[in-house]
């Protein structure tokens, strides 16, 4: 509920595939495979880069998510869903 009513204000660029109903990782590698395919047949140069967010979202205050949201108008109680799910957390491995 929350992504869908997010996802009206806040929208996701195709290309996103983290925090989405799809099959990500084997969509991009099918695709990576298919525009290695083309350059090896095609006899053209590639180039590739992978870019890793790993802790991403670590690096934004999230004032400023919350600041986002209401710029654009998003519902508030959606605002307080997202602040309840930010308040307090933590991450263990083991």
């Amino acid at each position: 509920i929350a992504t869908a009513r997010l996802s009206k204000a806040c929208p996701i660029n195709p290309r996103q595939r983290g925090f989405i109903r799809a099959s990500g990782c084997s969509e991009n590698l099918k695709l990576l495979q298919l525009v290695v395919k083309n350059a090896k047949r095609e006899h053209k140069h590639l180039g590739v880069v992978f870019v890793d967010m790993a802790k991403a979202f670590n690096t934004v205050c999230h004032q400023h998510i919350f600041a986002g949201l209401i710029q654009r108008g998003v519902d508030p109680r959606v605002i307080q869903l997202v602040k309840e799910m930010y308040k307090n957390i933590q991450t263990y491995i083991s």
